[in-house]
């Protein structure tokens, strides 16, 4: 069964616009086309469990205040920039809905135990045919 996805409203997250870094000629000095995007995880309506997932993950883009800051700034558009934070910051929510079950440890079966071992013995009998018959044994009389 596939989680329904999560759904943040508006309210809950706040977008600044600011200049981008990087080459872009004159238009980057004038125009505010990046957005900065801040959540606040333990301030939402998010789940309990899903705002404890969210502050366990390794993420550079969570604080450690528990606040997520997403920089957009791909699309020369303000706008664009703005769908694109929006998206991401649902993309990471909505990863930590589905709870992944625990891997169950199997073991290997009689039959491809038996084959494991079998090729083993065969591949030794192979080597030990490699040496030359009669060199490098000694005999006691």
């Amino acid at each position: 069964m596939k989680p329904s996805p999560i759904i943040i409203p508006e309210s809950e997250y706040v977008l600044t616009a600011m200049r981008a870094q990087g080459a872009g000629g004159q238009n980057i000095n004038k125009v505010s086309s990046a957005i900065h995007l801040r959540f606040d995880i333990l301030t939402s309506s998010l789940l309990l469990p899903h705002k404890m997932r969210l502050m366990a993950l390794r993420d550079s883009r969570i604080t450690s205040e528990g606040v997520v800051i997403i920089k957009a700034q791909k699309h020369r558009s303000q706008e664009m920039n703005k769908q694109d934070a929006i998206e991401r910051l649902y993309r990471l929510v909505n990863s930590v809905a589905k709870v992944h079950e625990a891997r169950r440890p199997t073991r290997p079966t009689l039959g491809s135990q038996k084959r494991r071992l079998a090729s083993k013995s065969q591949r030794s009998e192979i080597k030990a045919n490699r040496t030359r018959q009669g060199y490098g044994k000694i005999e006691a009389d």
